[in-house]
């Protein structure tokens, strides 16, 4: 379980950087436009379709980096009031059902999505790239939740019910 929390503390580490370099980009490629635009008065097509394709990234790769750190928003107002057990049974249905999702939507469903866009006529207009690419944020966004979610599942398994309590009245998870 200690080599398998390394590795994923790593993942996560990466994901922190990657994140932190699209966002450098979006904001050098926005910048350039805005500044072509309006001070060379020759606009950009290639940063706007860039940008477009950055957030994409940044909102997929955000998402799996904010469940990690159970930053996502959630309603506590039942689990507050169960019983330390129920607690523990509500946060393993929760994470099971977005281990699901993660699964069955984003990783199965993701991957026929860059399949099917993975054709050579399916282009971006400016950027001239296969959209395949663009959408395969999609399935590796998946995965990394499926693994967040299993490294949950297991942590939750793992933890006495005093702990999870606590961490539950705390996070709100």
């Amino acid at each position: 379980m200690i080599m398998i929390q390394g590795v994923i503390n790593s993942v996560e580490k990466i994901l922190q950087y990657l994140l932190i370099v699209l966002t450098a980009a979006i904001v050098i490629c926005v910048s350039w436009q805005v500044f072509s635009r309006y001070i060379l008065q020759s606009p950009s097509s290639l940063t706007e379709e860039l940008a477009r394709f950055l957030l994409i990234w940044i909102g997929l790769f955000g998402a799996a980096y904010a469940y990690k750190c159970g930053s996502h928003l959630g309603l506590d107002i039942l689990t507050t009031r169960m019983k330390p057990l129920q607690q523990k049974f509500a946060a393993i249905f929760s994470n099971l059902v977005v281990l699901f999702f993660a699964v069955y939507v984003m990783m199965v469903g993701g991957m026929a999505l860059v399949n099917l866009t993975m054709d050579p006529t399916q282009t971006s207009a400016a950027m001239e790239i296969k959209m395949g690419y663009v959408y395969s944020a999609v399935p590796l966004s998946g995965l990394l939740i499926a693994i967040f979610s299993c490294e949950k599942i297991i942590g939750i398994f793992c933890r006495p019910l005093s702990q999870l309590q606590a961490e539950t009245s705390v996070l709100g998870e």
